[in-house]
């Protein structure tokens, strides 16, 4: 079934979006999947890579924990010649089952996953596809993952761990075409206190463990390492998540546990975060949920500038160079040394009931990616 297309009259003359652009078609497709389950994941990893097969791209499909990851390769791996990965993830968060039908007006695609991050994939995949007849002086890989929302460990976590690794790597996570050259670490907390309980009407004879945990909270909150800033930030994120206590309500609660979501700046110390917050509250018990190493790529790395030069030659547009709060799949790869980027197409309001990409700017993706890899060849800087 077609997507809904809407045909528009521009300058008296018909401009009708369609099926007849294969990006687009593939796109739609990708959306159609409804990639929230394993399953559906599943299904979509499965799709990809008969659709590579059949565009006479080398490509293997590899499952862990029950969820599959496809690997697409161009070009010979040679000693010398740098590796360039190309990264993205199938999965969406869930939505309306009426999100998942694409809808296009003007110049705008609207559906669940469109700019988080399928309209990349699908850029990505149309990109390895122009490339395959080239003489490539490179080594280029297009990871296809299926976790990436709820945490990446099974996807790109997998591939990093077992050497699925190269020189430079690009995450299509949404950028508006700028590239996002860092990413703040995760640190998630759960902080617990304990009090003493009693009768709800002689507080006096206990100790409130929820005032406790106040005056826990506030002194973990005037730490000086939540006050530091970088070139691209202005301060690390600091969020309380989630806070449990009590039971009846005429009884004093004699626990109370609260969970913080903290994302550290790229140069800051994880251990001495922590560190730092043990020593603050040594009453209350301190242990990590889950945790991911920042992402600190240099501006100035040769890959970087031969992207920026890539996008603002096609695009014909400033490329802005920044750091992203919250954290992406770029941080397995960081984790290894190598510089990785977060680089996608131009859209809005990924996650919400109004997600979309910009059409146009799906081809200019797409072109930007060719140019770059084609731009490797040669280029001793980046070798």
């Amino acid at each position: 079934m077609p997507p809904p297309i809407e045909n528009k009259e521009r300058n008296g003359k018909k401009d009708v979006v369609g099926m007849e652009k294969p990006l687009l078609a593939l796109l739609c497709d990708l959306i159609r999947m409804e990639a929230t389950s394993a399953t559906a994941i599943n299904q979509s990893a499965t799709f990809c890579a008969e659709w590579l097969n059949r565009h006479g791209l080398k490509t293997e499909v590899l499952m862990n924990q029950g969820l599959k990851s496809v690997v697409a390769s161009k070009g010979a791996h040679k000693p010398g010649k740098p590796t360039v990965v190309l990264n993205g993830h199938l999965d969406v968060v869930p939505g309306e089952p009426h999100l998942f039908e694409p809808k296009i007006v003007e110049d705008r695609l609207y559906a669940r996953g469109s700019y988080d991050m399928l309209g990349a994939v699908a850029a990505m995949m149309m990109a390895m596809v122009e490339l395959r007849e080239e003489e490539l002086d490179c080594h280029v890989l297009l990871q296809l993952v299926p976790d990436e929302e709820t945490g990446g460990m099974k996807g790109t976590g997998f591939l990093a761990q077992n050497g699925f690794l190269g020189d430079f790597v690009i995450c299509g996570e949404p950028t508006n075409l700028h590239i996002a050259v860092q990413a703040k670490g995760v640190l998630q907390l759960k902080v617990e206190v304990t009090g003493v309980a009693a009768h709800g009407s002689r507080p006096w004879l206990g100790k409130n463990a929820i005032l406790c945990a106040m005056d826990v909270y506030r002194k973990i909150e005037g730490l000086d390492f939540l006050k530091q800033s970088s070139a691209f930030y202005d301060r690390p994120s600091f969020n309380i998540a989630r806070i449990e206590a009590g039971g009846a309500l005429n009884q004093v609660p004699d626990a109370c546990s609260f969970c913080l979501d903290i994302r550290y700046l790229p140069g800051q110390d994880r251990d001495e975060i922590l560190s730092d917050i043990r020593r603050a509250v040594p009453e209350a018990d301190v242990s990590v949920l889950q945790e991911g190493a920042p992402v600190l790529t240099y501006a100035d790395d040769p890959y970087v500038r031969l992207l920026r030069h890539s996008t603002s030659t096609v695009a014909a547009m400033p490329v802005r160079m920044f750091g992203q709060d919250g954290s992406a799949d770029t941080r397995f790869f960081a984790a290894h040394g190598i510089p990785a980027v977060e680089f996608g197409p131009i859209g809005a309001n990924h996650h919400g009931p109004d997600e979309y990409v910009e059409i146009p700017s799906l081809f200019t993706y797409q072109k930007i990616i060719e140019k770059f890899v084609q731009s490797i060849q040669g280029r001793e800087d980046v070798k």
